[in-house]
């Protein structure tokens, strides 16, 4: 019986401490998150709301209706939107279908991404309310999104995430070192759109130094790759949200093998989280204008 076989009705419901994470029920909680999304990426980061944003002090778009909502509470705080410290948007085959595309096709062609066979996941707009920022918070996410993984059978997981800034020139040893060191496949491969194309490659490999590249990456970013994620071809400036956004591919084969067998453990029962999770360590701050 696999993980998911195991649970509840719930796609994911994992405690750990006082905190849970679980699936948005209902449009309450669904607001919730966008006004945390809307305290991190516009309050205490460089992005730019909309009037209608600013109104309602949100941050929503056209794709939350297709999306699932990964949520994570303190129920020190309650169980409603009021007590919600953490959110992941993630958008499967039948929601694209549905809104008409996944998000990222705005800035790459994934066409060889949405060719891949089985079910497909795309994952962005996470961030955690500062307070939250820890290790355990991050390793919950994580595992929430592996429990997703588990019960919908996802093949592969993708999307955009960000690196702070939009001048490339700037980022070019974070952005030379995720190009020579972590390009996709060809058959995994996304490229940026023509028209937003910004050339990843501005250092040669002898010039990249890995330890201050890796330094300069977003804890997000560290933990796709920790999970031996991919980039695609091409980054893009996201003057919106201030940031330059890479594409990241992960197969879940890597999530299966390393986390399936951890999580099966009677540890569950303790509340303990996986010192071997890619977040462990890594307070993330958002991922920006990804997915």
């Amino acid at each position: 019986m696999s993980l998911a076989e195991a649970k509840s009705d719930r796609p994911v419901d994992v405690v750990g401490g006082n905190l849970r994470i679980r699936l948005a029920e209902g449009a309450a909680e669904i607001r919730a998150a966008q006004a945390l999304r809307y305290r991190v990426f516009y309050e205490s980061m460089a992005a730019k709301p909309t009037e209608e944003m600013a109104a309602a002090r949100r941050d929503f778009d056209s794709f939350d209706d297709y999306c699932d909502h990964l949520l994570v509470f303190d129920e020190e705080r309650g169980s409603g939107p009021d007590a919600v410290v953490g959110t992941y948007r993630v958008m499967r085959r039948e929601g694209a279908a549905r809104r008409g595309q996944f998000y990222s096709k705005d800035e790459y062609d994934i066409d060889k991404l949405t060719a891949y066979p089985g079910e497909i996941l795309e994952l962005g707009r996470s961030c955690v309310d500062a307070t939250y920022r820890s290790g355990a918070t991050m390793q919950l996410l994580w595992r929430g999104i592996a429990e997703y993984v588990f019960y919908y059978d996802i093949s592969i997981m993708f999307g955009c995430a960000s690196l702070p800034g939009t001048d490339p020139e700037e980022l070019r040893m974070p952005l030379a070192y995720l190009y020579h060191h972590h390009l996709a496949p060809p058959a995994l491969r996304a490229r940026a759109l023509p028209e937003r194309y910004v050339a990843m490659d501005l250092l040669p490999p002898e010039q990249v130094n890995v330890a201050e590249a890796r330094q300069a990456l977003p804890p997000l970013i560290k933990g796709y790759l920790r999970l031996g994620g991919f980039v695609g071809d091409g980054a893009v400036v996201d003057p919106d949200f201030g940031t330059t956004d890479v594409c990241v591919v992960v197969k879940t084969e890597m999530v299966t093998r390393r986390y399936l067998r951890h999580y099966k453990r009677e540890d569950a029962g303790n509340g303990n989280q996986g010192a071997g999770d890619p977040g462990a360590g890594d307070p993330d701050n958002g991922s920006g204008g990804g997915a």
